[in-house]
C-alpha cells in the first residue's frame, strides 16, 4: 500500500494548493460570515466551498474512502473514525483569522488508516508554506526537512495556545488559570497563531517548544499530529496520557520533558467528545 498512500498524499498536496488559491481569491472578494455553535464560532461560504472541492476530488479518485470534514459534521454528518482509509479535513483552519484577514490561515488534510494517521498536509496559504509528513518518512516545509527545537529548559521556551470559541465562564476560567500558570513557570512567552494546525507546525519546525489546547476538534489536529511526530516531537493528552484524537485535548511538544512540564500547569476539563452520539 506504500505507493498508494504516497499517491494519495500527492493528491492531498495538490488539493491543498488548489484550496489555497480559492482562499486567497476569496480574501479579496468574499468573506460573508455565518455562525455555527455560537456567535464566535464562525463559518464562511469559502469554508464550505473548499471542503466540497476537496471531498469531490478525493471521491472521484478514491470512491471507497471515508471522510470527516468540519463542515460536513456541522451539517449533521457523524464524526466517526473507523479502520477504513479516512480523509480528515479542515477546509479553513483559522476561519476567524480569514474573516479578519489575520495572516495565518491553513488548509489541513489528514489521512488515517486503521485509526492511525498515515500522512498530514497543512498549507499555510497566506504564507505559502506547505507542511507535509508521512508516517516514518520525516516532516517537511516546502520540501525542506524540519525538526523540533532542541530546547529542554522550559524556562527558555515559547509556548503556544488558543482561547477557543467557548465563552462559558467556567471554561474561560480554566483556560486563563492554565495560561497564568504556564506563563508564570516562567516561560519566555506565550503565543498563538489562531489556528491549531499552524501552531502544531510551529512546534514541528522549532519555532515554539510546545502547544496545548482544549476544545479543538479532530480535523484541527489530525494532519498536524503526524507532522509533529515526524519532526521528532511528542503528543500527549492534557492530563499526560496518550493523545486521543477524538478527546478534543492536546499537548504537542518538542520533547516529553517539556510536554510533561506543561501538563502539570493545565487545569484539565473534558468537552463533549467528537465521536459522542448526538443528543436528542
Amino acid at each position: 500500500m506504500a505507493d498508494l498512500w504516497q499517491n494519495a498524499m500527492d493528491h492531498g498536496v495538490a488539493l491543498a494548493r488548489r484550496a489555497g488559491e480559492v482562499v486567497r481569491e476569496a480574501l479579496l472578494t468574499d468573506r460573508e460570515v455565518m455562525t455555527k455553535s455560537c456567535s464566535v464560532d464562525l463559518v464562511t461560504q469559502t469554508d464550505q466551498k473548499v471542503e466540497q472541492l476537496i471531498i469531490q476530488s478525493v471521491r472521484e479518485k478514491y470512491p471507497t474512502h471515508r471522510f470527516i470534514g468540519e463542515e460536513s459534521v456541522a451539517a449533521g454528518e457523524a464524526c466517526v473514525l473507523t479502520d477504513e482509509p479516512t480523509w480528515i479535513i479542515d477546509p479553513i483552519d483559522g476561519t476567524t483569522n480569514f474573516v479578519h484577514a489575520f495572516p495565518f490561515v491553513a488548509i489541513s488534510i489528514g489521512f488515517s488508516v486503521k485509526k492511525q494517521i498515515e500522512f498530514g498536509v497543512v498549507y499555510s496559504c497566506l504564507e505559502d508554506k506547505m507542511f507535509t509528513a508521512r508516517r516514518g518518512k520525516g516532516a517537511f516545509c516546502n520540501g525542506e526537512a524540519i525538526q523540533v527545537s532542541g530546547q529542554t529548559d522550559v524556562h527558555q521556551s515559547i509556548i503556544a495556545t488558543e482561547f477557543g470559541s467557548s465563552r462559558e465562564t467556567d471554561v474561560v476560567d480554566k483556560i486563563f488559570s492554565s495560561l497564568r500558570k504556564v506563563l508564570c513557570i516562567p516561560v519566555h512567552g506565550v503565543r498563538g497563531a489562531g489556528t491549531a494546525a499552524i501552531n502544531m507546525c510551529l512546534v514541528a519546525c522549532g519555532s515554539v517548544e510546545a502547544y496545548y489546547e482544549t476544545g479543538l476538534h479532530v480535523w484541527d489536529i489530525a494532519a498536524g499530529a503526524v507532522i509533529v511526530t515526524e519532526a521528532g516531537g511528542v503528543l500527549l493528552d492534557t492530563e499526560g496520557g496518550a493523545l486521543d484524537l477524538m478527546s478534543r485535548r492536546i499537548v504537542a511538544a518538542n520533547s516529553r520533558i517539556i510536554a510533561e512540564r506543561i501538563v502539570k500547569e493545565i487545569d484539565p476539563f473534558s468537552p463533549t467528545r467528537d465521536d459522542a452520539p448526538p443528543t436528542l
